[in-house]
């Protein structure tokens, strides 16, 4: 199954890992953007200084032309260079840098992995603006589920989801262009635009007979990681868009607000979230599991596992023995699928509730190539903390509940309804 996603979210942080949009978010995000990823991240202090000019192939100056210590001739790539240079008709059209950027998508494109891309400095800018939460665009996260362009994650109360895009979308068309052999930042810059632009798109949704039209007034996004309601019986009601800087800060400060013991059951809704931040995934678990637990492993290229602990602050908001239902869908991936993942696994209490969740498992390393340019690369996955390969498979619930296209559109929701039923019934009410 190919699965992925291109992250829109999360970069500059140095050492940081990341996930999405996004989710990894793909923070990730939300197309304006483009999807989440699970990775590392460099500061921007550790980007060169090589500027990046806006040349023809004429007047380009090639700076590095060694050979490589690979048994690959290179001969080859620049002979072509210098043919497009001497033959091609159009001479003022070729721009150094676009071949340039070219060349380096096409060689990252070959490694089959949807995840390891590359950004020229409109991606990178794109990607780095995504994750404050506020820009411009129609609110959903995309990416590629079997090879087709599929809503990942549309946001609360965005655009897209105003306009009637689910999760699980297949997007066929684009304002009459056929997504087919489009790359997913071609999709992006597509759906990308200025608030008050209108974008057409040509969905199939599963379980319909046929397709349907959408029309997507771009907006404004702004994304409030947290939001949080606590309810007459004590339960409350925490949803997490993705994990971003101040996520867990912010789910701490809203629950510092309610008073010891107040807060009787969670249901912890991560639903159409599409990952973000890897430390603020560990950190949020970390509310809700003993110091030192394993909230998730990541395996390198040789094999190696590493394990990921939470890190204590479960003493800041008692949660420890407050029962958690967690609720997921086709939407949720990567960071989002490891805080399930290791509350499940860790906590016999933890119920998970709704549809198979995405199966995002790789983890990228952002990667700077010049000031304005960076590579994404896969290298390493991640699992839970029993070991288990989520990666294109997801984490299935404890309880399996549909919502439907009726329930949708009569503004139902059987999901939460079941989760609050469990909550309910742990408490004795």
């Amino acid at each position: 199954m190919d699965s992925s996603q291109q992250s829109f979210s999360d970069v500059a942080v140095s050492g940081r890992r990341l996930f999405s949009r996004f989710v990894l978010f793909l923070f990730v995000i939300f197309l304006v953007g483009a999807s989440f990823f699970v990775g590392r991240s460099y500061g921007q202090g550790s980007f060169s200084s090589l500027p990046v000019d806006d040349v023809t192939l004429q007047e380009a100056v090639i700076l590095n032309k060694d050979a490589s210590d690979v048994s690959v001739d290179f001969k080859l790539f620049w002979d072509a260079w210098d043919m497009l240079k001497e033959k091609y008709v159009d001479q003022d059209s070729l721009r150094a840098n676009e071949l340039l950027y070219g060349a380096i998508d096409g060689m990252l494109s070959a490694t089959g992995d949807p995840y390891t891309t590359f950004f020229d400095p409109e991606d990178l800018a794109d990607f780095s603006t995504d994750i404050s939460g506020t820009f411009e665009g129609i609110g959903a996260e995309i990416g590629l589920r079997d090879g087709v362009l599929t809503a990942i994650a549309p946001l609360e109360g965005s655009p897209a989801q105003t306009a009637g895009m689910r999760a699980g979308d297949k997007i066929l068309e684009i304002d009459g262009e056929v997504t087919s052999d489009m790359s997913i930042n071609d999709a992006v810059k597509r759906l990308r635009g200025n608030r008050g632009s209108e974008v057409r798109l040509t969905i199939f949704r599963e379980g319909d007979s046929s397709t349907q039209e959408i029309l997507i007034v771009r907006d404004v996004i702004r994304v409030d990681s947290v939001t949080f309601d606590l309810r007459d019986d004590g339960i409350a009601y925490v949803q997490v868009s993705r994990f971003g800087d101040d996520t867990t800060t912010d789910f701490r400060r809203l629950f510092s607000r309610v008073r010891h013991g107040q807060v009787k059951g969670v249901v912890l809704d991560l639903r159409n979230n599409p990952g973000g931040y890897l430390d603020q995934a560990v950190s949020l678990a970390s509310l809700m599991l003993p110091e030192g637990t394993p909230v998730v492993l990541e395996e390198d290229r040789n094999g190696k596992r590493t394990t990921i602990p939470s890190n204590g602050d479960s003493s800041l908001i008692s949660l420890l023995d407050t029962p958690i239902v967690v609720l997921i869908n086709k939407g949720s991936a990567s960071a989002s699928e490891i805080l399930a993942g290791a509350l499940r696994e860790n906590r016999d209490d933890v119920i998970l509730v709704g549809e198979t969740s995405f199966g995002k498992g790789s983890v990228q390393e952002l990667v700077p190539l010049s000031k304005s340019t960076a590579v994404k690369i896969t290298i390493a996955r991640w699992l839970t903390p029993k070991g288990r390969q989520i990666n294109d498979e997801g984490i299935a619930p404890d309880e399996s509940v549909e919502l439907t296209n009726e329930d949708f559109d009569a503004q139902n929701d059987p999901q939460f309804d079941r989760a609050i039923d469990i909550v309910r019934e742990k408490m004795g009410v």
